[in-house]
Order: structure tokens, then C-alpha cells, then sequence
């Protein structure tokens, strides 16, 4: 083993060998396998590229899987009591933490042996091309990563040899407006390479996937520098750490980001605005025959969502291949330890296009009172199918008239959303009894996520059945993308950027005017339940602009985008101080006391509780179901440091990468705004 592999924590990348992707490239190479025999055909490409893909989709986790990603968001809680809300808890690792970069060496790797000898490799040199698109896509979604997560970075191209000098030289960070070009580069080399139609149908990379990421990361890019502008997150601003902004303005930067951000994502929102799929608005997604009986919602949990043309990109699993997730055993059978906020729902506008605090909205407040159900009536249909709506009372207290649940007055209540059809085609209703389950069983608001929810009980009753598919990437979000970025460029609507919002509210059973919203947006209502609303700790006076974000709030619900979202707005200021406590749906005052076998199952206590004190809230307070020794409810909620907009590097990184072994502060990489170098700190003040 050469002499300094270890020593940095950038040598995984930038070290020489076949590495990373898989166990057939781990192997020590045999005789005839090198690199230079194996990057020969075609196939050889189309093997090492799918096997570094490393998409966020549905994976093997328990639980809520992909649609718990935006737990402990002003999106949905989990469970649990996240340090990440804790001042002072979230520290910096002894290791290097997140700082790794064997994903982007494998990628390097490849282009390294596969450019050179391009034109010889076996096979159509239209898949040949193909393949090394799609190795674009992946260098650039893995440096959007650590770019999300760590901001300036080392720009790295090739495989470097192990070479300490060299090696501390190419680690130095650049600032990230520079790091983002180069993703960019990426793309765009990506987009010249790419068919339309891949090798493999939707399961691999296709043009169509790299705008849609080049739009991403432009938007992304050019919302961080605005927002954050000025401050330690950006080149050059107040206490920004690094010492070259290597001729950062901020106006240019924003503009060209923007610009990217408009094209692209029109390359892929004129395809798909007439293209989306139809939302039927029927709660239930199947029938008892597992048919699709509103594509909207089987979308997202399809076990073939190849027909979707929505669906750009889904990974798919396979029985008898033994690739399987284990997603539908919660989602079907409990609350899946996830579930939206009252702030989540509340943001969800009335069919007529209407806040439900607007007059003549047609909301009544007292519909909380009598449960789930009745919350969410009269609603933009996306909440509705996306929630399982648990019956209210039980069928001894008031008996059935009709398949439906009625009160002695005769008043209907409904009678639940199906988890799954049994075998013999019989329905397994939801109950709200879910709110007192454990872990990953619990509905810890009372609002159950459905997203993702599929209908099988062979999948919902066996862990190691389950094979409905996971979205990676779909067309509407290149809609959003063109929205914001084009209103975010030249405050007002173009007509594509109204037509495609027209779009997404006529799907979702909304009046398709947006400016009927805008005219009835209080923004200090907003803020009570959407941390969106605000900017840089200042609320937002831009009606229109707040509701592109409610848009893109509402559409992408439980897909995890809301972090991402919430820190490139720099939405999360007012939290440093203000303490926010998250609330789930009403329970103290409703129905649901009044139901006694439920009460019975009601424990109100600060060391063992499973419900929130009426004192604190008539609605579910999740993270304060109990409150002894508990650090949020002691603070009285979420509390954020601003240091968080990053993450930090870990401690051995620096020392890895120190030129004076002896003085880890010598390191040529430094650490992120308001974090130390050391291991097990906490974060400190920034700006």
C-alpha cells in the first residue's frame, strides 16, 4: 500500500485503482481484468455507471422510508427528540464526518480511463456517448451534495496519484459559486451526451433527468447566494472563512444562475405541462384488484411507473431478484412514525383558491372539533388523497348505516381510509388509535402520511415483499423550477410561468388563478405555520413570491425537498430566538374525548406520556408528549443556530490535511462558519 493512502481525507477520491462501485470492481483485479481491458464495450460502461448511482429514492430503511426525509420540518414530525433542534447538541465529528469523496473518485476513475479512448470502445457509439453522460449526471449529483452540505469545496477533475504535495494542493477549497459552475460544466456536458430515450427505459439517466438537475442546481445556487448575501455563507461576505473569492459579485452570479435555472428547466417543463398525470381526486388510489383508480396518487407508489410520463426516472424492485424495500409494512399497516403538521395542513388552500382564514373561504374552524375527516373537506384535493383519514368513533358506540359510521343525532362520520385489502378483498381500515402507537407504528400528529402508500396486503403484512417502485426524479418539479427562478429574475409572470402554475392547481382541484390567492394572502397568518414566510428572519412582503413557495411546498410534500428548500431561502432565522412549537392535528376539545376505548389508550404524563398536555395546546404537540428530560420542551420548542445552514467538517479532516502535523490549524482547508475545528463542539455565533 503506497505510503500516504489515509493520510487526507481527499486521498479516497484522488488515489489511483478501480474502486468503490460495487463488489465485482472491489476485487483485486485478475489477470486479464484491468482497467484498461475493462473499459472496452459498452456493456463494461453501462455496468460501472448504474453502479454509482446513488439517487435519493425508496431504499431497503424501515419505516416511512423517502417519505419521512422531512421529518422534523415545519413539513412533519417524527419521532424522537432531533438534536438538530437542540442548541449546542449537533457537534463536530471526531472523524471526518461527511467530508468523504470515494463517490466523486469513482467518477473521476472512469473518465480517466473511458475519454481517452473514446472512439475505441466496443459497442454503438450512441450508448457509448450515453454512458458517459451519465457519468456527468452522477459527478455532478454527488457534488451537489457535498455542495448542500459543506458549501466551498475542492474542485476535483481526475484521479490524482498519491502524492502528498499534490495531494494537499488539490484539496484546498474553492469558493462555491465556482463549485457550482463546474456542476454545471457538468451538466451541460451531460445534456450533449445524453439520449432522450436511455438503454434500460426510465430506470437509468436520461437527457431529460440532467436539465431537470441543472435546474435544481442553478435554483439552488442562485436562491443560497441570494438570501444568504452579504453573510459568512457566501464569497467574501462578513466572516466568510476562505481567503480567495476568486471574483465573486454577487448580481452577476445571482444572474446567471437564474438564467440557467429559466432554460433548463423550460427544456423539461414544456414537455411535461400537458404531460402531467391525472388526479382523479378519489382518496382511494386503487381498487380492491390493486387497478389504479386515480394515477395521481398510484404515481407514487406504482410497482411499474414506467407509463407514468410524469416519472423521468424510478427505481424499481424486484421479488425474484430479492430487491425489496421494506416501506409499505408501515406505511399500510400504522402511521409509519412520520406525519404532517398542522402548519403543513393549514397551508393547503381551499378549492376556491382561498387560505382557509380568508372570509368566505368556506372553512370553518369547527371543523377541527370533529376530527381528521372533516378538517380536510372542501380542500385542495392533494392533502386529502395524501392523508389517511382514520374513522372517528368506533362501530360499537354508534353502529353502521351503510358502510358509514353515524352518531346518535344521525350525524354521518366517516368511516376511514383502507390500509390494505386483505386476501379475501376485505378492507383494513385506518384507525386514529395510531396517534398512541410506538416509533416507527406512530402517527405522531394524528395527520397520517398516505404518500407512497400502496394497497397490498402481501406487501403490507411481509417486510421482504415489498416491491412498489421509487421516484428519483419527475417532470413537475421542472415546473416549480421555472416559476421561482423566473420570478425570482424578473419579479412578474411570463406566460409559460403561469401556464405552468395554471397547470398544477387544475390538477390539484384548485381554481387555476393564482392571483385569487395573492388577494387574499395575509403573510402573518402564513407565518404561523409556514417558516417559508420569512427570509433571512424578516417576513416576506412579496405576496406572489410567497406563493410560488407555497406551491412548491404543497407539490413536493414528503419528497424531501423541504430542508433543502428551507436553508437556501435562509427561512430558519426567526428561529434562533423564537422558540416554535410543533403542532399535529386537534385532539383536547374534540370528538376524540368523547371516544372512551380511545381515552382509555391516553396517557398525559411528563415522564411516560404518549399525548401532549391540554395545558400546553389543544392540538397534538409531538415533541412534548413527554417533557421530563426533554431539552425542546424545556427551551419550549425548535430553537436553530445559524451555523447549521452548513454542516461542519469533521475534526480529523484537519488533521489529515494539516501541513504542520503537530498544529491542526495549519490545515489548507478550513472549517465552516461558526464551527471549530475540534471535535465534540458545538456551534457558535454567526452572523
Amino acid at each position: 500500500m503506497k505510503k500516504h493512502i489515509g493520510i487526507l481525507s481527499i486521498s479516497v477520491l484522488l488515489l489511483g485503482g478501480l474502486t468503490a462501485c460495487n463488489d465485482f470492481l472491489d476485487r483485486e483485479p485478475l489477470d486479464k481484468v484491468t482497467p484498461e481491458v475493462f473499459f472496452s464495450s459498452e456493456d463494461d460502461l453501462a455496468s460501472y455507471t448504474i453502479n454509482c448511482y446513488g439517487f435519493q429514492t425508496v431504499t431497503s430503511a424501515y419505516g416511512s422510508n423517502l417519505f419521512g426525509v422531512d421529518s422534523h420540518t415545519d413539513n412533519q414530525a417524527g419521532t424522537g427528540t432531533p438534536a438538530y433542534w437542540i442548541p449546542g447538541q449537533k457537534q463536530v465529528a471526531a472523524n471526518v464526518g461527511g467530508w468523504k469523496w470515494e463517490g466523486i473518485r469513482a467518477c473521476n476513475y472512469f473518465f480517466d480511463n473511458v475519454l481517452p479512448k473514446e472512439g475505441d470502445i466496443v459497442g454503438s457509439p450512441d450508448n457509448v456517448r450515453h454512458y458517459i453522460g451519465e457519468m456527468y449526471v452522477l459527478r455532478a449529483y454527488k457534488y451537489f451534495d457535498m455542495l448542500k452540505t459543506f458549501g466551498d469545496l475542492p474542485i476535483i477533475d481526475k484521479a490524482l496519484p498519491d502524492d502528498r504535495e499534490l495531494l494537499l494542493k488539490a484539496s484546498v477549497r474553492r469558493p462555491r459559486h465556482k463549485v457550482a459552475e463546474f456542476i454545471i460544466n457538468d451538466l451541460k456536458e451531460a445534456e450533449k451526451r445524453l439520449l432522450e430515450t436511455p438503454p434500460g427505459g426510465k430506470n437509468r439517466i436520461s437527457r431529460n433527468v440532467a436539465y431537470l438537475l441543472h435546474s435544481r442546481v442553478a435554483l439552488y445556487e442562485a436562491t443560497w447566494e441570494k438570501y444568504h448575501a452579504g453573510t459568512a455563507f457566501v464569497p467574501g461576505g462578513k466572516g466568510w472563512p476562505g481567503k480567495d473569492s476568486e471574483g465573486y459579485d454577487a448580481a452577476k452570479s445571482i444572474g446567471y444562475f437564474l438564467d440557467e435555472a429559466i432554460a433548463a428547466a423550460q427544456v423539461v417543463g414544456d414537455k411535461m405541462v400537458d404531460k402531467l398525470a391525472i388526479n382523479t381526486e378519489k382518496p382511494e388510489g386503487m381498487d380492491v384488484n390493486l387497478n389504479s383508480i386515480n394515477p395521481y396518487y398510484t404515481m407514487f407508489c406504482d410497482e411499474n411507473m414506467e407509463g407514468y410520463e410524469e416519472v423521468l426516472m424510478w427505481k424499481k424492485f424486484d421479488l425474484g431478484l430479492g430487491i425489496v424495500n421494506n416501506l409499505q409494512m408501515e406505511l399500510c399497516r400504522n402511521g409509519a412514525g412520520t406525519g404532517w403538521t398542522r402548519g403543513m395542513v393549514n397551508s393547503f388552500l381551499m378549492k376556491n383558491g382561498l387560505p382557509i382564514y380568508a372570509p368566505n373561504s368556506g372553512y370553518d374552524k369547527n371543523w377541527e372539533n370533529q376530527g381528521v375527516n372533516a378538517t380536510l373537506q372542501g380542500r385542495d384535493s392533494r392533502i386529502v388523497i395524501f392523508t389517511k383519514k382514520p374513522y372517528d368513533f368506533v362501530a360499537e358506540k354508534y353502529g353502521m348505516n351503510g358502510g358509514r359510521y353515524v352518531s346518535a343525532s344521525g350525524k354521518v362520520l366517516a368511516k376511514g381510509d383502507v390500509n390494505y385489502y386483505t386476501s379475501s378483498g376485505k378492507e383494513d381500515t385506518c384507525k386514529i388509535d395510531y396517534i398512541f402507537g410506538t416509533n416507527i407504528a406512530m402517527a405522531p400528529t394524528g395527520y397520517i402520511v398516505k404518500k407512497g402508500k400502496h394497497y397490498s396486503y402481501l406487501m403490507a403484512l411481509n417486510h421482504a415483499n415489498g416491491t412498489s417502485g421509487g421516484i428519483v426524479f419527475r417532470g413537475a418539479e421542472a415546473l416549480l423550477n421555472y416559476m421561482e427562478a423566473y420570478y425570482e429574475k424578473h419579479t412578474s409572470l411570463d406566460n409559460r410561468a403561469k401556464q405552468y402554475w395554471k397547470a398544477l392547481r387544475t390538477r390539484a382541484g384548485v381554481t387555476a388563478e393564482y392571483m385569487v390567492t395573492d388577494a387574499a394572502t395575509k403573510m402573518e397568518e402564513e407565518a404561523k405555520g409556514d417558516w417559508a414566510a420569512y427570509s433571512h428572519g424578516k417576513l416576506l412582503s412579496d405576496v406572489t413570491l410567497y406563493n410560488i413557495r407555497r406551491e412548491r411546498r404543497n407539490e413536493l410534500c414528503a419528497e424531501a425537498f423541504r430542508w433543502d428548500d428551507l436553508k437556501r431561502w435562509r427561512a430558519m432565522d426567526q428561529l434562533c430566538d423564537h422558540p416554535y412549537v410543533v403542532e399535529g392535528a386537534k385532539f383536547w376539545g374534540t370528538i376524540y374525548n368523547d371516544n372512551k376505548a380511545l381515552m382509555e389508550k391516553c396517557i398525559v404524563d411528563a415522564a411516560k406520556g404518549n399525548m401532549s398536555s391540554k395545558d400546553l395546546s389543544a392540538y397534538i404537540c409531538p415533541y412534548q408528549k413527554v417533557t421530563a428530560n426533554n431539552s425542546i420542551a424545556k427551551q419550549g420548542g425548535f430553537l436553530f443556530s445559524k451555523a447549521q445552514y452548513l454542516e461542519p467538517i469533521g475534526a480529523a479532516a484537519f488533521r489529515q490535511t494539516a501541513v504542520d502535523p503537530d498544529n491542526f490549524s495549519s490545515s489548507v482547508i478550513y472549517q465552516n462558519p461558526g464551527w471549530k475545528i475540534e471535535a465534540s463542539t458545538g456551534a457558535q455565533p454567526v452572523e
